[in-house]
């Protein structure tokens, strides 16, 4: 999965959420840059090492989770931006997350 993040893919975990009827996601969004963009129109994905990187912790109503308005009743737990793999092992951790927990995104629930 860190090949996915070297190349600007997102990846979601799921957590446990706040509550009853509720369901909760981590994601960790890799920010594009121009140099990005750049490959693309080239026809190719840039590999980058050091990237920096989003992490968001949202808690979803579970009954709004499936349709185009997941964003109703959402909240964000928790969000930070690190640099580089090093800091965002360490901002895993932190979080009592695994790199290994996390999927692309169609391979879960995580609405967005």
């Amino acid at each position: 999965m860190l090949n996915a993040l070297r190349l600007g893919r997102r990846l979601v975990t799921e957590v446990p959420a706040t509550g009853p009827g509720r369901r909760a996601f981590v994601d960790i969004r890799p920010v594009t840059t121009a140099a990005d963009a750049d490959a693309r129109r080239q026809g190719w994905i840039r590999s980058e090492p050091d990237r920096i990187f989003k992490l968001e912790h949202w808690d979803y109503d579970a009954e709004q989770i499936s349709g185009f308005d997941h964003d109703i009743g959402a909240t964000l737990v928790k969000a930070t931006t690190v640099t580089g793999e090093a800091q965002l092992a360490a901002a895993l951790e932190a979080w009592n997350l695994r790199p290994e927990q996390f999927l692309h995104p169609w391979q879960t629930d995580d609405p967005k």
